[in-house]
């Protein structure tokens, strides 16, 4: 899930000269690999700096190395343990960074902010037996942290992960994901018959056709569940467009659900800082 791009000419006030000086403020971090899954979508894996340290479902700013470089909010889509960082994004034509981005290869260097932040953590809500993670397109990438992270399950019997896209060649990630955490070594065990993955699409047939919010408000996605969404037991994560927000807050509040923070956790969360 990415923010709005905005230009800044350093991190924290670093050099504006240079095209190679790393910013203050910033690590200068190499991309390990990268996949492309559509002509939309992308993910890639940099190496992680050894004092860096983040909560599964934040997110950092990174930008390319440049005279004035551009930064923009990325989701960490590995997990806390995870001697890697990934990510996962979209390609925007003509985008300010995703236009450079989407050509990174093994051996380019990320720029990247020292602070993570964000709002889709665990700590900010209450206990429950359930945690429902609602998704669209990239926004995915928070959830592909928290469903490979043990604590994830040692606080929830079942993780339930719904992804919304507009093509069933868009849900590439997210299949890709599931499959790989039920084999994770660390994490596959726990994962195993606890881990559910949802998929629906809104351009073009599939298993679940429509938008999420529609599905969850007919049962569709409940009934895909085996289970209902409910306030008392269950706990919700949404990530994706700022229509989307609004409308899935919306029926989480008819069901009795309470938006949280991290200062004050309750039963639902949504990101904030992310607009599309």
């Amino acid at each position: 899930m990415t923010l709005q791009a905005a230009r800044t000419p350093a991190c924290a006030g670093g050099p504006q000269d240079s095209l190679t000086a790393v910013p203050d403020g910033c690590f200068a971090e190499t991309v390990t690999e990268i996949e492309h899954y559509t002509d939309g979508l992308f993910r890639f894996r940099m190496t992680r700096p050894a004092s860096f340290r983040f909560r599964s479902g934040e997110f950092v700013m990174i930008g390319l190395p440049g005279e004035r470089p551009m930064y923009r909010a990325y989701s960490i889509a590995s997990p806390n343990w995870d001697d890697k960082l990934e990510f996962y994004s979209i390609k925007v034509p003509g985008g300010p960074l995703t236009e450079r981005l989407r050509h990174v290869q093994p051996g380019d260097v990320i720029w990247m902010r020292r602070k993570p932040t964000g709002t889709l953590v665990i700590d900010a809500l209450v206990p429950g037996k359930r945690l429902w993670m609602f998704a669209t397109g990239t926004g995915i990438a928070p959830f592909a942290s928290i469903i490979r992270d043990p604590e994830s399950y040692e606080k929830f019997d079942r993780l339930i992960l719904v992804q919304g896209c507009r093509r069933i060649d868009e849900l590439a990630y997210a299949a890709s994901l599931a499959a790989q955490t039920v084999d994770d070594p660390l994490v596959g065990e726990m994962a195993s018959g606890r881990l559910q993955l949802i998929t629906a699409t809104t351009r073009e047939p599939s298993a679940i056709t429509g938008r999420l919010t529609t599905r969850l408000a007919d049962g569709r996605i409940e009934t895909a569940a085996g289970s209902r969404l409910d306030a008392e037991s269950d706990r919700a994560m949404i990530c994706g467009s700022m229509a989307m927000l609004n409308d899935m807050r919306d029926l989480l509040r008819q069901r009795g659900f309470v938006e949280g923070s991290n200062a004050r956790p309750a039963s639902f969360v949504i990101e904030k800082a992310f607009v599309g």
